[in-house]
């Protein structure tokens, strides 16, 4: 049973998936989650939370399977690009619960940094999406070069076809977040939570 849990986390994207889905639902929580701006500040940091336990756990997986397969460790862009992406993820969090949570920073350093964390966020999430892109297109070469799928067979096009909604999703989720909403409103005229 272990050894196919690290494989069928290795196989289906592991821990990127995670900061794809559960970031989406942190990055619109501001614009979506009804209620208090402390609220919808709970739920943003709850689902970031989340988020990354379950990417250090499909990091450990990935990990503890290539160790078992006696595969080499972070030597593709993949792996790079996913690794950099889980300490920024980790780093902007801590930032984030430090300043805008507990023990909260000054009014005028939480304005200062508010629109760094934005910035970064929308980062952090871009680089999932390559990550997470990367990774499919490994997968297929790796599939490719063993003779397991064919060029154009139906595994290739739906790993295609999911890295082309991957994209999609993302630029979606990027112009829900910048476009102007009710939060933004909030902000703007200087709402204290």
């Amino acid at each position: 049973m272990g050894s196919n849990c690290y494989c069928y986390c290795y196989t289906y994207g592991h821990n990127f998936y995670y900061l794809v889905i559960f970031v989406l639902a942190a990055l619109l929580a501001y614009k979506t989650v009804p209620g208090t701006k402390k609220l919808k500040k709970l739920v943003h940091l709850a689902l970031h939370f989340l988020t990354m336990l379950l990417s250090l756990t499909g990091l450990w997986a990935v990990w503890k399977f290539h160790d078992e397969r006696k595969i080499d460790h972070l030597y593709t862009l993949h792996s790079w690009l996913g690794l950099s992406c889980i300490i920024f993820f980790s780093l902007q969090w801590a930032t984030g619960f430090w300043t805008f949570w507990y023990p909260g920073g000054s009014r005028s350093g939480r304005a200062f940094l508010l629109p760094w964390h934005v910035f970064f966020g929308v980062f952090i999430y871009v680089l999932a999406i390559a990550t997470s892109v990367t990774g499919l297109l490994e997968k297929s070469i790796f599939m490719q070069s063993a003779k397991m799928i064919g060029r154009f067979s139906t595994e290739a096009i739906l790993m295609n076809s999911l890295g082309m909604l991957l994209v999609l999703l993302s630029t979606l989720v990027i112009l829900a977040i910048v476009s102007p909403g009710t939060s933004r409103i909030d902000t703007y005229r200087g709402s204290s939570e």
